[in-house]
């Protein structure tokens, strides 16, 4: 059974270019259920296990990420955002762009994508 969630249109879950990869937005989907999991932070930590999952896949791990480009449903809930980061990363911590957006896909509450050196 595969790592990383089934895609859910026609993209690559990430691709490589020179010494950086780039992954598409992660969706706090199980790979294993192929379904959302619940509650904002499971889905902030899930979707950041997926972006660990592909990273894997390439030898690297998310001590290696160096932008994060987080979409969230509700800004409220963004502090959650900040814990699950303190808790899988540490200083230098990677550059982060953070934006609430009407909707996700699946009705997720998170998205997150993620630039890493693999150099």
């Amino acid at each position: 059974m595969s790592k990383l969630p089934k895609a859910i249109g026609p993209y690559s879950p990430y691709r490589i270019s020179g010494t950086q990869l780039f992954t598409s937005g992660q969706l706090p989907v199980d790979p294993e259920t192929n379904e959302l999991v619940e509650g904002f932070e499971a889905q902030a930590r899930q979707s950041f296990k997926n972006i660990q999952s592909i990273l894997e896949l390439e030898g690297k791990k998310l001590s290696d990420v160096v932008k994060l480009t987080v979409l969230v449903s509700d800004l409220a809930n963004f502090s959650a955002v900040n814990e699950v980061m303190e808790d899988l990363f540490s200083e230098p911590y990677p550059a982060r762009t953070a934006y609430q957006v009407a909707a996700l896909p699946k009705e997720a509450l998170i998205e997150i994508e993620a630039i890493a050196d693999l150099s």
